[in-house]
This record gives C-alpha cells, sequence and structure tokens, in this order.
C-alpha cells in the first residue's frame, strides 16, 4: 500500500496536472506532502509504539492511511489533494516505523533474516507492480482509483491485524518512569523539515537568490539547531543522537537517505518525459518502469537472504554504487532520444536498489537491543522520506532553472540530464560512505 502510493502515483502525474490543473510546484507538492509527514511522524509514532504498543499503533496508522486514500480519490483541487496526501503520510509513518519493529520482536536468529527476506521480496513485488498498476488504473479508469484501491486491502489489513499478530512494546525497568513523546523535538523537526522543503520547491518557482528561498534556508538551520540542542538535553529524545557514536547506524543512515534522494527523487521527472515529452500512456510509462522494479524485484530476494550470511556492508554500498551507475547511464539525453536509451540505466538502478534495501532494514534495528528497535528503525525511515523531500524539491529546482526560457524537448532533456547528474553523485557519495562506516561488530546480539 505505501509503495503503490508512491510508485503508481508517480505515473498519474500527468493525469492529475491536467485533471486538476496543477503546476509543476503543485505536483512536488502531491508528492512531497506524503514524503513530508511521513518523516516528521516516523520518529514520534516509533516512540509512541515503543511505550504504548506497536501492534496498537500500527492499527491505529492502518485506519488513517485508508481513509486518507479515500479523501485523495475524491480530491476537487491540488490543494484538497496535498492536504489529503499529508493526512496519508501521517498513517503511513505509523505504519512504516512500527511494521519492521514488529517484525524484529517477532523473529531472532536466522529466522529474523528469512523474515527481511519476505518483507524485501513484498517491497520488490509492490515496487514492481506499481508503475504497471498505476498505469492501469490511470490509462483505464482514472488516476482516482490508484487511491480507491487502498480501501479494501487497508480493511483487510486491519482484520489480518488484530486476528494474527501479537501485541509489544519496549520494557523499562522497575524504577524507571513512564514518559510521553518528545513533542518539542517533534515540532522543531518537522518546522525546519518544512520550511527546507518549501524554500527548495519555491526556488524552483523562482531562483535560489529569491529572499523568500533563502529566508526559509535560513530559518530551516536555526530550527534544525534547536532540535539537535532539545535532543541532548531531553531526558527521552525521539532521535537519540548518541546512536549516531556507531559508525554502522551512521552509515545505515546516510545510506538510506542517498538512495532516496537520488534515484527515487529522479522517477517523478522521468515520468514526465516519458509522457509529456515522449508522448506515452500512463500505461505505457508504467510498462516501461517495470525494467526498473523487475530489476530491484530480482535482487530484493537474494540480499534479504544473504544478510544473515555476508556483511552488510558488501550488499548496500555495492547497491548504491550500482545506483549511481545507472542514474550515469541514462544520461546523454537530447530532443532525438527514445525511450530505449533509458534501459540500461534503469536495470543498473533497479538492481541496485533491490541489493540495497532489504539488508539496509536489518541495519537499521540489528545495531539496537530489541526494545530500541521502534526508535531505530523510525531514525532510518525518516532519513528514507527527508531524501526523498528533499530531492525531489532539490531536483526540481534545478530542473526548473534548466527549463526555463528553452524549447520544450531539448530543454526538458537537458534538465533530465543535469538532475541524473546530481542524482548521481549522491548515490555514489552514499555507497561510499557506507562502505566504509558500516561494520559486523556493531550489530546487537540478540
Amino acid at each position: 500500500m505505501l509503495l503503490l502510493d508512491v510508485t503508481a502515483v508517480n505515473v498519474a502525474l500527468p493525469g492529475i496536472q491536467a485533471d486538476l490543473n496543477a503546476t509543476l510546484a503543485g505536483l512536488q507538492w502531491v508528492i512531497d506532502a506524503y514524503a513530508l509527514t511521513l518523516a516528521a511522524f516516523l520518529l514520534t509514532a516509533g516512540s509512541l509504539a515503543d511505550l504504548y504498543g506497536r501492534r496498537l499503533m500500527y492499527l491505529i496508522g492502518l485506519v488513517i492511511f485508508t481513509g486518507a486514500s479515500a479523501l485523495c480519490g475524491f480530491a476537487v483541487s491540488p490543494l484538497m489533494l496535498q492536504l489529503s496526501r499529508a493526512l496519508q503520510g501521517v498513517g503511513g509513518a505509523i505504519m512504516l516505523a512500527v511494521s519492521l519493529a514488529l517484525l524484529a520482536d517477532a523473529f531472532r536468529g536466522r529466522e529474523r533474516g528469512r523474515a527481511f527476506g519476505v518483507w524485501g521480496l513484498v517491497t520488490g513485488l509492490a515496487f514492481a507492480i506499481g508503475p504497471l498498476a498505476g498505469g492501469l488504473l490511470t490509462s483505464g479508469i482514472s488516476w482516482r482509483w490508484i487511491f480507491f484501491v487502498n480501501i479494501p486491502f487497508g480493511i483487510a489489513a486491519v482484520i489480518i491485524t488484530r486476528l494474527r499478530v501479537t501485541e509489544s512494546r519496549a520494557t523499562r525497568a522497575g524504577n524507571e518512569p513512564a514518559s510521553g513523546p518528545d513533542w518539542t523535538g517533534f515540532v522543531l523537526f518537522t518546522a525546519a523539515l518544512s520550511s527546507l522543503v518549501y524554500g527548495l520547491i519555491e526556488a524552483s518557482r523562482t531562483s535560489f537568490a529569491d529572499h523568500l528561498v533563502l529566508g526559509c534556508f535560513a530559518l530551516a538551520v536555526v530550527l534544525m539547531a534547536a532540535f539537535v540542542v532539545t535532543e541532548l538535553l531531553v531526558a527521552r529524545p525521539m532521535f537519540d543522537l548518541a546512536l549516531f557514536l556507531k559508525p554502522t547506524f551512521t552509515g545505515g543512515s546516510v545510506a538510506a537517505f542517498g538512495t532516496n534522494a537520488s534515484i527515487y527523487a529522479t522517477l517523478p521527472y522521468i515520468v514526465l518525459y516519458l509522457q509529456d515529452v515522449l508522448g506515452f500512456s500512463a500505461l505505457g510509462t508504467g510498462a516501461r518502469l517495470v525494467i526498473l522494479s523487475g530489476g530491484m524485484a530480482v535482487t530484493a530476494t537474494i540480499a534479504g537472504r544473504l544478510s544473515s550470511r555476508v556483511p552488510v556492508r558488501w550488499l548496500i554500498g555495492p547497491g548504491l554504487l550500482l545506483i549511481g551507475a545507472g542514474l550515469l547511464l541514462m544520461r546523454g539525453l537530447d530532443a532525438r532520444s527514445t525511450w530505449t536509451h533509458l534501459i540500461p540505466g534503469l536495470i543498473a538502478g533497479g538492481l541496485g536498489i533491490g541489493l540495497s534495501t532489504p539488508p539496509l532494514a536489518s541495519t537499521a534495528v540489528g545495531v539496537v537491543p530489541p526494545e530500541r528497535a521502534g526508535m531505530a528503525s523510525g531514525i532510518n525511515s525518516t532519513f528514507r522520506q527527508v531524501g526523498i523531500a528533499t530531492g525531489i524539491a532539490l531536483l526540481g529546482a534545478l530542473f526548473s532553472s534548466q527549463v526555463k526560457g528553452s524549447v520544450a524537448a531539448a530543454a526538458f532533456a537537458a534538465g533530465l540530464n543535469r538532475i541524473l547528474l546530481v542524482a548521481a553523485i549522491i548515490a555514489l557519495a552514499a555507497g561510499v560512505i557506507s562502505l566504509v562506516a558500516i561494520r559486523r561488530k556493531d550489530f546487537a546480539q540478540h
């Protein structure tokens, strides 16, 4: 459900643009409103789950996500869709933060590796089906059904969770007082991230030298500094900065950010290129993106099983390097290029995503004891969503500055070449850092 509302929505963007008369900035907010609330609520959701029960919070997240999907489907304006997507992100944050913690609590040893392998397989299949399903629904019925289809699946998931999932929460020492989530940290983090993303999206409309853009960036820096100070002072921080003393946790967080800020952030612009410039339908675009998601599905299962036998640095690092290589292979577009130019890069990028994603998930919860799995999983997922939110906004600003005042097809190709290079640099840098930082000895013994 979560991936469908990322990959399928990408394919539906031109349809949404035409139906709701949305601008490029409006389309960016359709994706970023979802990613922003996901990133903002993940840490708080993980903390609440550790305190009050992961199964309970997972059910709450399912209900919110399913209800918000219905609102997205009924949207009559870009603003209504953006606000509904933001509410979807709240439910998605709870589901995403808690799901890995539930798996980590339910399985141990080799069984945990196999469980994450299945998780990786489901992720790969969802990613593979998403673009095609989005294309089928958008071309055959309407983009609205990308959201309506979540309703029966959401109801089924609620029933299964109530019947089959056992409750778990963090254990506390007898003299340790219970305390609520870190609301001050939540507000500061949300405001800082929102200011940064708003500034980047506004830069795509004006320029990076605009006074409002510079003011947003300055405010983001101040708020983030206040957030760091707050997390160092409070008794139960939502974002335990001490975790970054472990190089493996830092390397995993960088890898999570790099994956989403690179290849995932380029997908909306690749979709617009395929539909608006090359003239493919939503279904035709989805079918072509199966090359990317198919490669991911192939390596995700293998990587999930290998993560219990092979040092994860040799899966995550090479995976990101493959992503970077794939993005570089997609460059070189011009006004005469056809979609086949993208095939080698899509294959390499898909294989890289599948290689790095399952072990990255197990790394997030593997460096902490089980009672802190909610926070660790939430932080890792937060870096993913911060990556996609800032990546889409940054690449959009660079893309818009290249396209302004030029011939459509040539300008679009030149803008896409530009952001593919930036995304490749992000992926390659993250790959090198994760290879150096991730160490076997940092993993907790459960």
